[in-house]
């Protein structure tokens, strides 16, 4: 009996390693044709034929949004021949056959392991998802590098302004300070949303990225550096004497912040997601890939990858004094998490108490740092309360509210009557970063958001103090925003109106 497996055991090793000297050889004939393409189109090629669906058993993946029976995708779905059709001035850098999806038994696909949550980053390994020819079999991510940003990334390939082997120098970009590591990296359910080792990938797997000789794509999607930040309220604020001079944080007169910044691109832990919502795995894979285009068919193909770099913005960090002193207990902490309003963040719109609430935010946080804590803002890319700015910014939901009296007791219901749901921030993925960044207490939380405060003490973090924008700093246009508000359950010390003074709580009309 012992012989006898002996025998077959000896013959699985040999199928494995004809199978592994058929694949080094594949790569190496792979690696000729983009040479040959490159002489002969200027350019290397995109695309491979080393992977597809043929010969695949289909990939099962239960169907929670219907009463459908299980989804199967097909065995010979994989590849597409797209149109040969192109225009005779451009060269395309990309071969014949287009890969549409690959599959977890498939011959040849073998992941670079990944173990979320794992304390050494080793253990726990890169993350890796482009589907370049030396990437798409170890891929163990699904999605894109950069966020929506990715399409940008794409056009500039598509139209030769960037080459598809580009290869970064990652020479002298190490973070400006040193960030971790903490506990909670090493807890698998504190941090879902984001990669905690995705500032130090150069350096962390560097041996990695040689040892293949630079063709695994690895990248950053964490960025730390410093800089000084100005904005114009500042300089009143200094010249009020809300804001003192001190050469270190507030560096003159003109309210210029010395700060230290930390942009944060998002790194799905699928199951993580999902369990954060409330919902199955499978619910979230089937729900991004239908409500996408189908963009990502390995949400569904791929069962084994667990991680994807969803096409949304991502997050910025703004750090006033020493960022050591975020993890540091005994040191006091000021906190305003913003959530992205670019009209009146950016161009000084009076509808709402953003940017009013955004400078207060910072001026609090730099007065924190000066007393010998730390001031942290950040800013988050979700647009119109991520309903986006062509919904709730520019045109669809302002439009209906100034057609209308634009009462405050109609707020909500003019975004829900458009939007289906008056917010879609869903602030569960929100504390990430703050576990990222050591944070285990808030002194003061500078939000008047129970959906903030609630997602962040929900995490185990307790806020100590909530602090809500002063009277002064409201625009009078704003009221209906920020009345509503309170009244829906919004925290103030101050008066909660009744239904009958939300009715007479009434914003300007377009002719004024």
């Amino acid at each position: 009996m012992t012989a006898g497996m002996d025998e077959v055991l000896s013959a699985l090793k040999a199928i494995a390693q004809n199978q592994t000297e058929l694949l080094a050889g594949f790569d190496d004939m792979a690696h000729r044709v983009s040479a040959l393409e490159k002489g002969a189109n200027g350019s290397v090629a995109g695309g491979v034929d080393d992977v597809d669906g043929a010969g695949q058993e289909p990939t099962p993946l239960a169907s929670p949004l219907s009463q459908a029976s299980p989804v199967s995708v097909p065995a010979n779905a994989g590849t597409i021949s797209p149109p040969a059709s192109k225009s005779p001035d451009t060269k395309s850098a990309f071969t014949s056959r287009i890969v549409l999806t690959t599959y977890p038994k498939q011959i040849g696909i073998k992941p670079l392991p990944m173990e979320w949550g794992a304390a050494d980053p080793l253990k726990r390994g890169p993350v890796t998802v482009l589907r370049v020819p030396s990437t798409i079999r170890k891929r163990n991510a699904i999605g894109a590098h950069g966020g929506s940003y990715s399409i940008y990334y794409a056009l500039a390939v598509a139209s030769n302004e960037l080459k598809a082997d580009h290869k970064p120098d990652f020479t002298n970009t190490e973070p400006a300070v040193n960030i971790g590591p903490f506990p909670q990296w090493a807890d698998k359910k504190k941090i879902v949303s984001m990669d905690p080792w995705g500032h130090v990938v150069p350096q962390v797997f560097k041996d990695l990225i040689e040892k293949d000789n630079g063709m695994l794509d690895l990248r950053p999607t964490i960025a730390v550096t410093k800089a000084h930040m100005k904005l114009s309220e500042l300089e009143d604020s200094v010249r009020s004497g809300r804001l003192v001079p001190d050469g270190k944080v507030c560096l003159n007169a003109s309210g210029e912040l010395a700060v230290t910044k930390f942009a944060v691109e998002p790194v799905w832990y699928l199951p993580g997601v999902a369990e954060r919502f409330g919902i199955d795995e499978g619910t979230l894979r089937r729900s991004l890939f239908e409500h996408t285009g189908g963009m990502y068919p390995e949400l569904i193909t791929r069962g084994d990858i667990k991680v994807f770099l969803p096409p949304i913005g991502g997050l910025t960090v703004y750090v006033f004094g020493d960022p050591a002193n975020m993890s540091d207990p005994s040191k006091r902490l000021a906190l305003r998490i913003h959530d992205e309003a670019s009209p009146p963040d950016v161009f000084g719109s009076d509808i709402c108490t953003c940017r009013p609430y955004l400078i207060f935010g910072i001026e609090e946080a730099v007065k924190e740092a000066q007393n010998g804590g730390t001031g942290v803002v950040i800013y988050f890319r979700k647009e119109g309360r991520a309903l986006g700015e062509v919904t709730k910014r520019s045109a669809v939901v302002y439009n209906a509210r100034k057609r209308g009296e634009d009462r405050a007791s109609d707020y909500f219901k003019r975004t829900e009557n458009i939007a289906g749901v008056k917010d879609m921030r869903f602030q569960a993925l929100m504390p990430d970063i703050l576990h990222w960044l050591g944070i285990t207490k808030i002194d003061r939380m500078l939000s008047m958001s129970n959906m903030k405060h609630d997602a962040i003490v929900s995490q185990g973090i307790p806020i100590h103090e909530r602090v809500e924008l002063p009277e002064s700093w409201i625009p009078a246009d704003s009221r209906v925003e920020i009345d509503a508000k309170i009244t829906a359950g919004y925290f103030t010390t101050g008066h909660r109106m009744t239904d009958e003074e939300l009715k007479a709580v009434q914003g300007r009309i377009w002719e004024e």
